[in-house]
């Protein structure tokens, strides 16, 4: 018996907690008192910018006034004397004192109310709160960086891409951003089938529907899959099982080939941190491939995570030349209605075991060609470490909320018949 799916993935959250860039202030040498500026008239050869198309001297800049506390404490002292006497000097050298006052210690620049309009910014991954706070101010969004910074001090911000307004408070940019609605994600869910992120992708970049599935189609081989990824001609889509679950963060501008590349490139990474092909080996598969494809079948089949590591077992137990039962047949209807694009939970006996194709576990033995689903982390780890408490060969789910197992047919046919009597 076969269950849809229901565990949702994680988030990729980072913290992006103040760094050394804390205080982006951008100060002026207004008097050649302030020798802390000179190194702003220095290293300005090239046009200054770095590949972010940030200004590194914005930076350099932020970083001066970090000092230590005691050279701190002796500028402000100076000041303090300083503007005293600007101000018994007349008024228009108080004018001068204060405003070079406020632009060395005063409050940071900062927009009011929440903005209007619309601009994308892209917040790479790893940036500290003055980097996201200088792109921000960039884009146009915040009055700058030291506002950004301090409102956003011990808040969790991801990497990604936002929809945000023009000129809005630093307070206001932070609260949007840690609103999901203002993060251009996409959420792969754990089994969830190639074809429904093909959808996912259409309708996230408003493409008409079918142009990431041919877009997929057409360059597989370029979207960085392992060699071991299209090992049997009979996989209906080499693609499948490595469209990692997760979310993704997909700009407006992003083409169906990047976002595709992303997920394979997270794939990889998730699965190096495996020894597939020694674990293959240990578990008498062919392949890597064959892991995968053992990961995708327990979490299609598996109700909840409880459920993976007797399911991983199930499929072993079933594959072994000891099985005289379904000899060597799956028997799963996870990979039936993989094969027909559909999510039934009654199939009909003649239909399914005389429907003639390699992904039918109850017409030809052993695994299907490929994954039948992109299964997570859980699924993996069980299909690598199943349960060997018992000889777990049958499943069934009574009421589609916990999956109960045995190891004889005639206990089987026992929750069978409980089964269908409920349906009654």
């Amino acid at each position: 018996m076969s269950q849809p799916p229901h565990p949702s993935p994680p988030g990729d959250d980072f913290r992006a907690g103040p760094g050394p860039e804390q205080d982006e202030q951008v100060r002026d040498p207004a008097h050649s008192f302030f020798q802390d500026d000179r190194d702003d008239r220095d290293h300005r050869d090239g046009d200054g910018y770095d590949d972010s198309g940030t200004d590194p001297r914005e930076e350099r800049r932020a970083g001066r006034e970090r000092r230590g506390r005691k050279g701190k404490q002796r500028s402000r002292m100076a000041c303090l004397i300083v503007a005293g006497v600007f101000v018994v000097g007349g008024g228009g050298v108080a004018y001068f004192g204060y405003d070079f006052w406020q632009s060395h210690f005063g409050s940071a620049p900062d927009f009011e109310g929440e903005g209007s309009g619309d601009v994308q910014v892209e917040i790479p991954s790893g940036a500290s709160l003055l980097k996201m706070g200088l792109l921000l101010k960039q884009a146009g969004v915040v009055k700058s960086a030291d506002a950004f910074t301090e409102a956003a001090s011990d808040k969790q911000l991801q990497a990604g891409a936002y929809s945000l307004r023009k000129q809005m408070s630093a307070a206001s940019a932070v609260q949007l951003m840690l609103d999901p609605k203002s993060r251009n994600g996409l959420t792969v869910r754990e089994g969830l089938r190639n074809g429904a992120v093909y959808d996912l992708i259409d309708k996230k970049l408003h493409l008409k529907s079918g142009t990431t599935k041919d877009v997929a189609a057409a360059q597989a081989k370029n979207l960085g899959l392992p060699s071991w990824a299209n090992s049997n001609p009979k996989i209906k889509d080499p693609l499948e099982g490595f469209l990692y679950p997760s979310t993704y963060s997909v700009s407006g501008k992003a083409k169906p080939e990047d976002v595709l590349k992303e997920m394979v490139a997270r794939a990889d990474r998730e699965y190096a941190k495996y020894d597939l092909e020694e674990n293959a080996r240990k578990l008498d598969l062919k392949s890597p491939l064959d892991l995968i494809t053992v990961a995708s079948l327990t979490q299609a089949e598996g109700i909840t995570h409880d459920d993976f590591r007797k399911m991983a077992a199930v499929v072993y137990n079933r594959l072994a030349p000891s099985n005289t039962i379904t000899n060597q047949k799956l028997e799963f209807d996870s990979t039936y209605n993989y094969l027909k694009n559909q999510s039934k939970i009654d199939i009909g006996t003649r239909e399914i075991r005389n429907y003639d194709d390699p992904y039918n576990t109850y017409f030809y033995k052993g695994l299907p060609p490929g994954p039948i689903g992109n299964p997570g982390a859980d699924a993996l780890k069980a299909s690598i470490d199943p349960d060997n408490s018992a000889k777990w060969l049958f499943f069934i789910s009574i009421d589609g909320k916990k999956t109960d197992f045995t190891t004889n047919l005639k206990d089987h046919e026992k929750l069978v018949q409980e089964f269908n009597k409920r349906k009654r």
